[in-house]
Order: structure tokens, then sequence, then C-alpha cells
């Protein structure tokens, strides 16, 4: 005879209210029992102690507003999958959150490597081990083991050492030390960091040449980006000479001197620190009420057109520093992902 099986399987992306599901499982079972302690017999295992806090968190409150009478959406889909009254939840609600918060320690949410070490704990003589066994993870010796495993292939693997010469040339301009290994082993405690991890999966498939290609593209970007501020400047520069204009019929010559930085000095130009300027041109007030009104006509004229060019020299500097920052993490990132393989590998 053939029975239908009693696993539920719930296959659901990130976000997509997992927790919800398994916290209203949970409460359905402690529901429908005839057994008031038969939270004691449920074991609910997750991955991390966060999630694991949270689903208790999320049960307990549950039972708090059920027993308070609160009719919350967990509690409506409780209501019409277990059949029960509404006077029933909360009656039983009462009783099993009270029995929970006596019985803490036999509420079994937890996570695996818990759950792992209460078994190992509970045969620990058949294991031939010690009653007062510890379990030590030092998670530094495994990276600074990682470390050096990265640092032995310097002049085996051609590509890795190139970018940890790029690497360490990057630190000497910067006026630090140009030995990487203390370094590499600093910085890379980010991947013990759970919530930094998960982004670091995101790239455990990506080589050596993915990062060199996307440092290249950078790289275009960023000429691109500095050519096009140049001509930015030489646009204003020659609607300013159409004119018969000068940097002196401007107020304090601000503008102008903004537009010839862009075509000399784009990577140097000023913006948002030269609060005069940027105060000037919110305001439209880029000229001295003194100057002749010829002068105040033409500028008038061709100042819409000169506040545009301005307002797009900005949007220009704010994609030409967010590149930049990029370019100057993008050779740490790679060795960083390098580090992370060998540490998987090592696991």
């Amino acid at each position: 005879m053939q029975h239908n099986s009693t696993f539920q399987i719930y296959n659901a992306s990130a976000g997509s209210g997992k927790t919800f599901t398994l916290v209203k499982e949970y409460l359905k079972i402690l529901l429908i029992s005839d057994d008031i302690f038969v939270f004691q017999k449920i074991l609910a295992v997750t991955f991390t102690n966060k999630a694991a806090a949270e689903m208790k968190q999320r049960v307990l409150k549950s039972l708090q507003d059920f027993s308070e009478g609160k009719q919350t959406p967990v509690f409506l889909i409780l209501q019409e999958e277990t059949a029960l009254e509404a006077s029933e939840i909360e009656k039983k609600s009462k009783k099993i959150l009270y029995l929970i918060l006596q019985n803490y320690a036999a509420f079994h949410i937890t996570t695996i490597d818990s759950f792992t070490h209460k078994i190992i704990k509970s045969f620990a003589f058949d294991l031939g081990l010690s009653q007062n066994f510890e379990v030590e993870m030092n998670a530094t010796d495994l990276l600074d083991k990682a470390v050096e495993v990265l640092i032995s292939r310097i002049g085996v693997d051609e590509k890795l050492t190139q970018i940890l010469i790029e690497y360490a040339l990057d630190k000497s301009d910067d006026d630090k030390s140009w030995d990487i290994s203390r370094d590499l082993g600093e910085f890379s405690k980010i991947l013990l960091n759970e919530e930094d991890t998960a982004h670091f999966r995101k790239l455990s498939d990506k080589s050596l040449e993915d990062f060199k290609s996307l440092q290249k593209k950078l790289i275009l970007i960023q000429k691109e980006l500095i050519t096009k501020m140049r001509s930015t400047g030489e646009e204003a520069l020659q609607i300013i000479n159409s004119r018969q204009l000068i940097s002196k019929d401007f107020y304090r010559s601000m503008l102008p001197n903004h537009f010839i930085s862009l075509i000399n000095k784009p990577e140097a130009t000023k913006f948002f620190e030269q609060s005069n300027l940027k105060k000037r041109v919110e305001e439209g007030a880029l000229y001295l009420e003194s100057k002749s009104q010829d002068i105040k006509s033409s500028i008038e004229e061709i100042l819409p057109e000169l506040l545009k060019l301005y307002a797009n020299s900005e949007v220009l500097y704010q994609q030409l520093i967010q590149t930049k920052l990029v370019l100057k993490n993008i050779i740490p990132l790679a060795v960083l992902n390098n580090i992370n393989q060998e540490l998987h590998q090592i696991k």
C-alpha cells in the first residue's frame, strides 16, 4: 500500500514570504493539536541565528496577538485553514504562550549547527568525546591560510601575479606599505560578515579576467566622461564669446572660470564645495547690477544655456566620481573574491 508523503516543500525566492509561511505552519500545528505541550515536540531548524530569532519572535508575537483577540492576517488564514472558532484560538493561544514562556528551553527553533551540537553533546560518550567538549571555529586562522595560499601562487599564476602587483602598486601610490600580506589578512575579515558574504556569493563565478574586463570598460567610461566635461566647457565659452562677453562681465568671473577649469583640469574642477558659485547658479544672479544694460541683456539671453551646461557638468562630475570610486576598488575586490574562493576550497 502506498502512503502519501507527509513532506511539504515550499520553493520560493528571497523576500517572497517563506518566513511568514513557516511561522503560519508552526502555529497551525500548535493550534490543531490536542497536546497543549506539542511545541516541545516540534523542531524548527534554520540557517542563521538572526533567522531563528526572527521566527521565535514572530511565533510569540502572533500568539500574544491571538490571545488578545486581535484578528491579524495570519489569524484569519489560520481560522480558515483550521476551521477553529475565534474564541477557541484566543483561549488556546493564551495557554500555549504561557507554557512556552515557562518552558522556553523546550521552544526548539534553532540553527542547524546548534541542533547538530546538541546531538553530538547527547552522544558524546558514544563518540569518545569529553562531556565538556567545546566547539571552536577560528575563522581568522582560516583566512590567514587562504591568504597564504593566494600569495604562494605569485609567480605561478600569471594573471593572479599581475593583479597582486597592481594591488601592491596602488597601496604604494597611497603612501601605504607595499607588503600586502598583512593588509590582505585585515581587509579579508569582511568575508566573515554574514551580510557581506551574501554579496560575495554573487561573485563566486567571476574570474580575474572578468574583473580586468570591467576595469578596462570603466577606464574607457572615465575617459569619455572627461572628454564630455571638456566639451561642455568649450561649448559654454563659445556661447560667451559669441556675445563678445569677457570673464569679468560675470560676478567675480565665477561661471566662466568654472568652464575654463572644465577644459584645462576637468578632474580637479570644484563643484559642490563652491557654495558661492552654487548659490549664484541656483539664484541665477551671475552678474553685478552695476554692469551696463547691454552686458546684462547679453548675459540674460545666454544664461539659460549656460545654466543648463553647468547642470550637465554637475551630472558628469558625479558620474566621474562614481566611476573613479569603483575603479579604485575593483582590484581589491578581485583579490578579495579570490581569497573567498580559496577559503571555500579550504572549508
